[in-house]
């Protein structure tokens, strides 16, 4: 027989079980379930990923609820054992779902809920310190003095990429995209050119003010430009930051052909979708032009790297790490637990997943409401006229 996974429980005679299948930054989403008469099993096992037999094991034979992480498989095993006991909630936490199987969860009557809108910001600024940490060769640079190697000041020593006055590329210029272009708009003086298939009016309108701004000041204004293709920005921009949705149209969408396309020198970031990009092309891209740079922060295979990528001087990489600010992980959690308790009480859904600052202010009681369910269609929940 298997060992048991090791659990922390909360309230143990609450009427409603539970489980998140990790730890979670902040206890305020511990406190909101717990008083609401849920009896809340955390899974502690030291183990980075929970298998499909781990998380069979959690659930049992009685349980309501289930907050889930990115990493875990959510398909038709788990969400039918989730329905046999009893259970109408999943959430996972994050704005993502890949891992979900949506279909399987609406086919057992399970809502799935996520976590958007607590996202943009955090993410928008983890892209910017990549595009200074691989413009600068910050990393390049740390490890060179943690090596004892620096001797005295040189001309050519870790000459980098001055970011004013260059073009900044966005391919996807939805909620983050277009917080990144902002900042780096308006923190560099960078000229946007950006593609998506939806025109980024707001985007394009605060860029038109700050140039006014700058010109008034006598300064050189900044511009903005729409392309017509993807292709476009890749060849003009002296920095790309990659932040599309991940669907079979956008799988390998930068591949070796459009890495062809791109500046010699030019710095290529992805803080989306790790798929979005062949990382078997990128890594024979990185070794061919050593002034081409990336910074990474997904990556295709996760938790794996492709062989060589680990090896470039010219990869600046991190461990999925866009999201992980204090403010916004612990509202991720807020928002996940809430999504499982408002269903487990027969709650309607929040009319606008990405106005969700109502369910994050500690001084009042959050809304009765699901923040955020993405098969509530499917399902015909109700949506709340809060």
């Amino acid at each position: 027989m298997a060992k048991p996974l090791q659990i922390e429980v909360h309230n143990p005679n609450g009427k409603y079980r539970v489980i998140s299948t990790k730890p979670m930054p902040g206890t305020r989403w511990i406190n909101l379930l717990i008083e609401q008469d849920c009896r809340l099993e955390i899974c502690t096992e030291k183990k980075t990923i929970l298998s499909v037999e781990d998380i069979l094991a959690l659930i049992g034979d009685k349980c309501d609820g289930v907050i889930g992480q990115l990493t875990e498989d959510w398909a038709e095993t788990l969400f039918s054992a989730l329905s046999r006991a009893g259970g109408k909630a999943f959430s996972n936490m994050a704005v993502g779902y890949n891992n979900v199987d949506v279909n399987s969860a609406t086919k057992y009557g399970v809502a799935v809920g996520n976590t958007p809108g607590v996202l943009t910001e955090t993410t928008a600024e983890l892209a910017a310190s990549l595009s200074l940490a691989a413009a600068r060769r910050i990393v390049e640079a740390d490890e060179f003095m943690r090596a004892g190697l620096y001797d005295g000041w040189l001309p050519h020593l870790f000459v980098g990429n001055l970011l004013k006055g260059q073009t900044v590329g966005v391919i996807g210029a939805g909620r983050i995209g277009s917080a990144y272009a902002r900042m780096m708009v308006e923190g560099f003086k960078m000229n946007l050119i950006y593609y998506d298939l939806y025109q980024a009016t707001r985007l394009e309108k605060f860029i038109t003010a700050y140039g006014q701004f700058l010109k008034a000041n006598g300064e050189e204004p900044v511009t903005w430009r729409r392309a017509t293709s993807m292709d476009e920005v890749l060849r003009e921009a002296d920095l790309i930051s990659l932040h599309p949705i991940l669907d079979k149209t956008t799988y390998h969408l930068v591949n070796k052909e459009r890495l062809s396309k791109m500046k010699k020198e030019a710095i290529l970031i992805n803080c989306s979708r790790g798929p979005v990009i062949d990382e078997v092309a990128l890594v024979e891209h990185l070794k061919a032009n050593p002034m081409f740079r990336v910074g990474l922060d997904v990556f295709e295979d996760e938790p794996y790297m492709k062989p060589g990528l680990a090896d470039m001087k010219n990869a600046v990489i991190v461990p999925h790490i866009a999201s992980a600010s204090k403010w916004t992980r612990e509202g991720m959690a807020t928002l996940a637990a809430l999504n499982v308790l408002g269903k487990i009480k027969g709650y309607p859904v929040w009319s606008n997943p990405n106005s969700v600052e109502a369910f994050l202010d500690e001084k009042s009681p959050p809304p009765a409401a699901c923040p955020s369910i993405v098969n509530s269609k499917a399902l015909g929940l109700r949506i709340s006229k809060l």
